[in-house]
């Protein structure tokens, strides 16, 4: 006779997460994430006759070359805490959904509705599993629209902390309803924000020669840069970046409550990190009855 029983589970049986973040799988986003901080941060820092700033246009190449190797070692660190076919198949999925979305809106004012399906499944799949989804999920999309340049590895590392960071959110097995859609707009807004904000500091670097209140001087002091950062950013890009902003939070609110139910109940079903445990009856060992024999399933 066999039992189904979902441990812990809140409201909703949402508390069902596809992967573990174990202590290697943690240090191994944590050395991704130290070096993309690195990749977008260095010019900031280095001399004005470094070798470093002489060679900014060689350097994006050099962490292309570099950034998908670390994510494919934070790929194999999450395997090793369960990532199973099941789970495989759904990221396959939904990486393939949001390939699929991006081009909808790209080149119009910013709307962009796959950065929604990335904060609710980093939300009901957990952070581990949210920074792989938007990593693939950003290669597929720069694959299907020819986008493959020296920034895909940017774009990769930045949809993998956007979506991360939906994972990481509290209330994971309680708050839910309109809160739980209110919070996720909330950090939608502000992380489409951030989104286009960490992804003009890889291509402002690049762009030296123009207007001196906006462009990059290398070797400058840091605050001074800044100041020049934010001058470039609202002059270039705050409105697009204002119009995905919109866009999720109008889609969280909308559609989001469906999408966030569906993604649940597939994750129940798919049983991610079932064990199994074999009882006998009451009183015997179960190999003395193996035609009672129970089976429960328990996720973590």
């Amino acid at each position: 006779m066999a039992h189904g029983r979902a441990g812990g589970a809140g409201p909703g049986g949402g508390a069902v997460s596809a992967l573990r973040l174990g202590p290697r799988s943690v240090a191994a986003l944590a050395l991704v994430s130290l070096i993309g901080i690195a990749a977008f941060c260095w010019p900031l820092f280095a001399d004005a006759d470094s070798a470093v700033t002489s060679h900014a246009g060689d350097a994006p190449w050099l962490f292309a070359a570099l950034l998908p190797l670390l994510v494919a070692v934070v790929v194999a660190t999450i395997a090793d805490s369960g990532m199973d076919a099941k789970a495989v198949a759904m990221l396959g999925v939904l990486a393939a959904v949001g390939a699929a979305l991006r081009p909808l809106g790209a080149g119009t004012a910013g709307l962009e509705p796959m950065f929604f399906l990335m904060v609710l499944s980093g939300r009901v799949l957990g952070p581990g599993f949210g920074f792989v989804l938007g990593a693939v999920t950003m290669f597929a999309s720069a694959l299907l629209t020819g986008g493959v340049g020296p920034w895909m590895p940017f774009q990769m590392l930045s949809m993998g902390w956007f979506t991360m960071g939906a994972g990481l959110l509290p209330g994971q097995r309680t708050l839910r309803g309109r809160g739980e859609l209110l919070m996720l707009s909330a950090y939608g807004f502000v992380a489409a924000f951030a989104y286009g904000t960490v992804m003009n500091l890889q291509g402002w670097v690049l762009l030296q020669g123009l207007s001196s209140g906006i462009s990059f001087q290398p070797g400058a002091p840091l605050h001074e840069n800044l100041v020049r950062f934010l001058a470039y950013v609202t002059a270039t890009s705050l409105g697009w970046d204002l119009g995905r902003a919109v866009l999720t939070v109008v889609l969280t609110l909308t559609v989001g409550g469906t999408l966030l139910r569906a993604l649940r109940r597939a994750t129940r079903r798919a049983n991610f990190e079932a064990q199994v445990t074999f009882e006998g009856p009451e009183g015997a060992p179960a190999s003395e009855a193996p035609h009672r024999t129970q089976v429960t399933y328990e996720p973590e």
